[in-house]
């Protein structure tokens, strides 16, 4: 009933910004409610605390008491959804695939319904002759197949 009820409020919260989503949203057993949220423009504090108060004056702490935190998605946590992806096209990822045994690093250049596609140079061993050239290389990578994808920040 609680879980009901918080999810309705940040649904109507996230209703009326459109700019704002959802990544995570955690309440434990002690009614301790966790908010992840990210934006197609990033996240501000006062996003953070509108979406808060939202939630906050709509609950009654006569009936459950509760704590509320509501934050951005860090620049360290892996991307969990399309939207994070989309967001995301120009910049340079890590991709590390189901398995464990493949991680490939590239600009993202794409997302569809299935898959994101990234672009990264590789040096290869000429076709005829020795030495090496550097090749364009674009693959496409399921989002099934993805373990786990990291905007790579670059100073």
């Amino acid at each position: 009933m609680f879980r009901e009820k918080v999810e309705e409020l940040l649904a109507e919260a996230l209703k009326t910004r459109e700019d704002l989503f959802l990544i995570d949203l955690t309440i434990s057993s002690s009614n301790a409610i966790y908010v992840i949220l990210d934006g197609d423009n990033g996240v501000s504090l006062n996003d953070c605390i509108e979406v808060s108060r939202k939630i906050e004056h709509n609950l009654d702490r006569e009936e459950e008491d509760f704590s509320l935190e509501v934050a951005s998605a860090g620049i360290s946590e892996p991307l969990k959804i399309k939207r994070q992806f989309v967001k995301n096209i120009g910049r340079k990822i890590s991709v590390k695939l189901i398995g464990g045994a493949k991680s490939t690093e590239g600009t993202l250049t794409d997302v569809d319904d299935a898959s994101i596609f990234l672009e990264y140079k590789v040096r290869e061993p000429k076709p005829v002759g020795k030495g090496k050239v550097t090749v364009l290389r674009k693959e496409e990578i399921a989002f099934d197949a993805i373990h786990e994808a990291k905007v790579m920040v670059i100073f």
